[in-house]
């Protein structure tokens, strides 16, 4: 038989699916929420998103593996081909395993690395059914079992942010643009895009009171699990809202930055972890197509009045960005960073450098 030589083991889903595969990553069981991700490729950025902390991701695309795991080559003080420096997924689900790879910057095996960083991984699930159970259900809990069983375990009843942050203040690069960054999960490519504008980078703790820091402009990251629970965070950024620097926040950064200004948040009934998610800029005939990986979103009927809608989802019309009426201050639920396919949305970059500038004149 093809698959004689893998272990067999079942992936269980809170409302009662079973679905029987083969084990290619560690073998343990393990448990967390399950979402699905549409990328056709990107999955050592996808793993090691901290955006994905807790969760099983059931990849939609269906062979996975081909192009193996790149080099952990060192650029900037980060990995340069991965989003932080380990895996922050539970679990991979995917349809076909290929055995063999082939890519110039392949260092070893897709279940090869996932055992290393002692991460379960199935094979032969119809994800294509699981994402349709996913659908009609709504995002849920889910469990991989090898011979023992064990309890749902939910991620959001603890602190992911806290988990994924750094623990202490570091810098990178030397330029003339101070940007203070508070880390809730960031991914990596968000600070390769701001040194790209000769900047330097600032990197602080999710919870870091960082009013005494010297800087130019204010970064809030993206980063796993409810806003809510990151009650530092807010208050520190509902203190900066007596400031004048240029702010600007990605993903849960937007929602941490809705919370502060009085807005409230929700959470999505599916998610939206996919690439070329279609957004229009409000106000314009503009649309742009996103990368996205989040849960939460901004209820748009608590937007207050001096804030405005910056962007909206095409699919769901669930908000997609804020900006300030009169202030340099804007964010977006999507990654402008992203660079799976389209860079529609990279400008953004630039126009917070540009507001930085502007305000320092």
């Amino acid at each position: 038989m093809k698959y004689q030589h893998f272990r067999k083991a079942t992936l269980v889903l809170e409302e009662g699916s079973r679905f029987e595969g083969f084990s290619f990553g560690y073998e343990a069981p393990v448990s967390g929420e399950i979402v699905f991700n549409t990328a056709m490729t990107g999955y050592p950025e996808s793993l090691t998103d901290p955006s994905y902390r807790g969760q099983i991701i059931v990849l939609t695309y269906p062979s996975i593996g081909n192009y193996g795991v790149p080099r952990k080559t060192t650029e900037e003080g980060m990995l340069k081909f991965f989003e932080s420096d380990h895996i922050h997924a539970r679990a991979l689900i995917i349809a076909d395993y290929s055995t063999s790879f082939n890519h110039w910057n392949a260092e070893k095996s897709l279940g090869q690395w996932l055992k290393e960083e002692k991460v379960p991984g199935l094979f032969g699930v119809d994800t294509r059914q699981l994402t349709k159970i996913i659908r009609q259900k709504g995002t849920m809990l889910a469990k991989i079992v090898f011979d023992n069983d064990i309890e749902f375990d939910n991620p959001d009843l603890g602190h992911l942010v806290d988990q994924v942050s750094l623990r202490q203040r570091i810098e990178y690069g030397r330029g003339k643009h101070r940007i203070l960054l508070v880390d809730c999960g960031v991914k990596s490519n968000i600070i390769r895009c701001l040194l790209e504008y000769d900047s330097t980078v600032i990197r602080v703790p999710w919870d870091y009171d960082f009013h005494h820091e010297d800087f130019d402009g204010l970064f809030i990251s993206n980063g796993p699990g409810d806003p809510v629970r990151c009650t530092e965070t807010i208050e520190n950024l509902r203190a900066s809202l007596t400031k004048n620097y240029p702010i600007f926040g990605i993903c849960l950064g937007q929602q941490l930055m809705a919370l502060a200004v009085g807005a409230e948040t929700y959470k999505l009934s599916f998610g939206h972890r996919s690439h070329n998610q279609p957004v229009i800029e409000d106000g314009t005939s503009k649309a742009y197509l996103t990368s996205q990986n989040h849960g939460y979103a901004v209820k748009t009927a608590s937007i207050p009045g001096d804030w405005k809608p910056y962007f909206t989802n095409l699919n769901d019309n669930s908000n997609e960005g804020l900006k300030h009426n009169s202030k340099p201050w804007f964010t977006t639920q999507f990654h402008p960073e992203a660079s799976s396919g389209p860079t529609d949305t990279a400008f953004l970059f630039s126009h917070f450098i540009k507001a930085i500038e502007s305000c320092k004149k």
